[in-house]
């Protein structure tokens, strides 16, 4: 029986097809009754006569009902209608662990986790005299809440003690003695041989996901399904440390037990399994024993403790790493915890450095009042001090002997003693983009988004260029510049989206010296650092090392992952945050432990409400006051979507579904969304129907454009950071004309009826400050504030 939109199953009311497969097909469905989504599983078509199935399926309600964890997808109800069985369950919004792992591996402390709940759910099921048999990623639903166990299908009740103590029988197998059910891929030794299911096979079959969860490839492979067989019952997986040599030493330990051929050998209850991941979870949250290792062996030992953050701190959990490791055979002390932010305050984002000696941490917060400034923190102190005459602070950076610390402000390049005292400006620096310092007192930075590197003196001087960028480059950007330990050359990224230069993106090594920039990967982009013999940098969020030779500068070797699946890169500027010593302190912001939330205020400053759900960002209001268009981290691993959150229903819907999409804003008319979509070393500027009736489609095109306003007439004004400043342009949706304004800065408003337009823009002594002007013009513009961003 095939069932569409409409149709009725008692009081409840179909609406979609969410899945089938060969124990059943699964609607969305609305109970009228109670006004609540639910799930329907009923028996394909084309097997609902067989009576087996039928009595399958009333099995899988049995084996529901006696169950009530939070790990198990619940059942609400059971019903038959026009000859169909159907079972009503909870419904789940999510995703499955089968879709999750389309994308690579899971994070370790994501393992744990799901691992442990799982875990649970099995306990619960084997304590009720319930085998699941049919463990695998597709059973799995990944939820806000966690975990949940699906499909209980091919359940197989055993033996469980009476209330007197004595072994009751209950007989609810529904295939024969050797009949082969499941799936092959997930299936234990005993259930390829047709050998009776136990317990123990579960946990075999968990190991298998667990397993997959770590490495992203299933234990066992093979041609065909008798390779397959094969090699569950003969062959042995390979090591996960091979395939991902983040892998904790204890959880492959534990996984391997659970993978054992011989059902004695594994762990003997799932109860069991859950207290030892469990515990794992716990010992590595608290800390790894000390152990002897070789320099070499630095970089496998850092891997092993870096997966776990321990705080969620409003903005962002920081990891600090502590690591010594001279000559062998001294022993590795690794110190793990997590920075919290000054109380009433939040980090900026990817706006810290670690001390030269490891001691201290400089980082940007922001307060109470909106205005952000500069702080320093002892790592042997839980207190941090706010330097005075720092506001409005970014990306600070240390001098070698780690006594003042370098940063941009106010349009200038200024540097302040970390304990505090005046502070001294040493040259113009617009738009700020990182700076480094060597031990003869040589700052080289980044003045402006575009442009090359300059150099000055810590005690002040004429900054000169110290990098080329070539005649009619025009957009060409030298960032995040990092001395090497000759205090010679440094490491920079130069950012350049021209596709006739296949070389184009990349790290460089530049020279103090006069000498050509020599390319090292044209692979990576953004920041890197050197440490320990070591080139770190973010790859696909993952923070990885690479060993470095730093005086042929070039890498070798594989880059070995450290923190996986944790960090993102600020779109707008290429910048990462991680932050590493010379003798070994690591500290990195994750993007996936820090979900922000939103929050709505009245005109007087009272908090009226706020969004239930986390990971949100980019608002902006529907004309009509009725929605939000937000920027949604959905699974809080820096990959985000478009969604429409109804402020009225407390509900959301995503509109768009390829990970890099940001920055919405509304058309006039509220019938459309347009946003940034992004790809490699090109964006495009796309729109999509608010109510997702369509698809979306581009209206621009190129290396790093943002929209932000639309008028009632249909100009959009973006930001345009390909032609080497932060110039505001205006795109006509009438006759598709696009026109740079004379206007620098973060974006522009349009009043709602088109005839102003309000911008934030720095530069003649003037730092993030909004303008008014007449839009198309001509008139007089007009400074509204001194100090200030974003106008609405």
């Amino acid at each position: 029986m095939a069932l569409t939109s409409g149709i009725k199953l008692g009081p409840y009311e179909i609406e979609s097809l969410l899945g089938a497969g060969g124990m059943g097909e699964v609607y969305r469905a609305m109970d009228t009754r109670l006004n609540r989504t639910v799930a329907i599983k009923i028996l394909p078509a084309e097997i609902s006569s067989d009576p087996d199935r039928s009595k399958r399926l009333r099995l899988e309600a049995r084996a529901l009902s006696s169950l009530n964890h939070p790990n198990i997808c619940a059942l609400y109800d059971v019903g038959r209608q026009d000859g169909v069985d159907f079972l009503v369950m909870e419904y789940l919004d999510g995703k499955t662990l089968a879709d999750r792992l389309i994308r690579g591996p899971l994070p370790i402390r994501e393992v744990m986790r799901y691992g442990i709940e799982i875990a649970g759910a099995l306990d619960k099921a084997h304590g009720q005299g319930l085998i699941h048999r049919d463990l695998k990623p597709g059973n799995v639903m990944l939820t806000k809440a966690g975990a949940k166990l699906l499909d209980f299908g091919l359940v197989k009740m055993i033996e469980t003690p009476s209330a007197d103590g004595s072994q009751s029988t209950v007989s609810m197998a529904l295939s024969e003695e050797g009949a082969l059910l499941g799936t092959l891929q997930y299936m234990s030794p005993e259930q390829i041989e047709g050998k009776e299911a136990g317990p123990r096979s579960d946990i075999f079959t968990l190991g298998l996901v667990l397993y997959e969860m770590v490495t992203g490839r299933r234990a066992f492979a093979g041609s065909s399904h008798a390779a397959i067989a094969a090699a569950i019952l003969s062959s042995e997986p390979q090591p996960m440390s091979v395939l991902q040599p983040a892998t904790p030493r204890a959880l492959e330990g534990v996984i391997k037990a659970c993978l054992a051929k011989q059902p004695d050998e594994r762990w003997q209850s799932a109860h069991d399994l859950r207290i030892e991941l469990k515990w794992m979870e716990e010992r590595l949250a608290e800390g790894v024993p000390a152990q002897a290792v070789s320099p070499r062996a630095w970089l496998t030992r850092l891997m092993e403790v870096a997966g776990i953050l321990l705080v969620a701190t409003g903005i962002a959990a920081t990891l600090v790493i502590h690591y010594r490791s001279v000559l062998p055979p001294q022993r590795v002390e690794v110190i793990r915890s997590s920075l919290l932010p000054p109380e009433k305050a939040a980090f900026l984002p990817n706006n810290f450095a670690v001390s030269p000696d490891g001691s201290h941490v400089a980082f940007v917060a922001v307060g109470a009042d909106g205005r952000s400034s500069l702080w320093v923190r002892a790592l042997s102190d839980t207190a941090a001090q706010q330097l005075n005459g720092t506001d409005e602070a970014t990306f600070p950076f240390w001098s070698p002997e780690s006594r003042r610390i370098g940063f941009f402000a106010d349009g200038k390049l200024k540097t302040v003693d970390a304990a505090g005292g005046a502070v001294e400006i040493l040259s113009d620096a617009l738009i700020g983009r990182g700076g480094t310092w060597n031990s003869e007192g040589t700052i080289v930075f980044a003045p402006f988004i575009a442009g090359p590197l300059y150099r000055i003196s810590a005690d002040g001087g004429t900054a000169t260029s110290v990098t080329t960028v070539r005649n009619g480059a025009r957009g060409e950007a030298h960032r995040w510049p990092f001395f090497l330990p000759d205090g010679k050359h440094f490491l920079y990224f130069k950012d350049w989206s021209d596709p006739a230069d296949p070389q184009g993106n990349g790290i460089y090594a530049g020279s103090l010296e006069p000498s050509q920039s020599k390319l090292i990967s044209s692979e990576l982009a953004g920041n890197v650092a050197f440490a320990f013999g070591n080139l770190l940098y973010v790859r696909d969020r993952s923070l990885v090392a690479q060993f470095f030779n730093p005086d042929r500068l070039e890498t070798s070797g594989p880059a070995v992952p450290i923190a996986v699946q944790e960090l993102e890169k600020a779109l707008a500027s290429s910048r990462s945050g991680f932050t590493v010593s010379q003798n070994g302190e690591l500290v990195f912001q994750s993007a996936a432990d820090a979900p922000t939330r939103l929050v709505w205020f009245d005109a007087g400053g009272k908090e009226l409400g706020q969004l239930s759900e986390a990971g949100y960002k980019d608002p902006s209001f529907s004309p009509d006051g009725r929605y939000v268009a937000v920027s949604s981290d959905d699974e809080h691993n820096g990959r985000h979507f478009i969604r429409v959150y109804d402020l009225a229903r407390g509900i959301s819907t995503r509109l768009t579904t390829g990970g890099s999409e940001e920055f919405p804003t509304w058309t006039r008319d509220g019938k459309e969304i347009t946003y940034v979509a992004t790809s490699g070393k090109s964006s495009e500027v796309e729109t999509i129907a608010a109510d997702g009736s369509a698809p979306p489609h581009a209206i621009l095109k190129g290396a790093e454009m943002f929209p932000s306003s639309w008028s009632a007439d249909g100009h959009l004004a973006f930001l345009d950071l390909a032609k080497g400043r932060p110039y505001l342009t205006v795109y006509s949706s009438n006759d598709h004309k696009v026109t740079q304004l004379p206007l620098e800065g973060p974006e522009a408003q349009f009043s709602p009826d088109g005839k102003w337009i309000a911008s934030t823009e720095s530069g003649n002594g003037v730092h993030g400050s909004v303008f008014v002007e007449p839009f198309p013009g001509p008139g007089a513009r007009v400074q509204i504030s001194s100090g200030g961003a974003q106008p609405r």
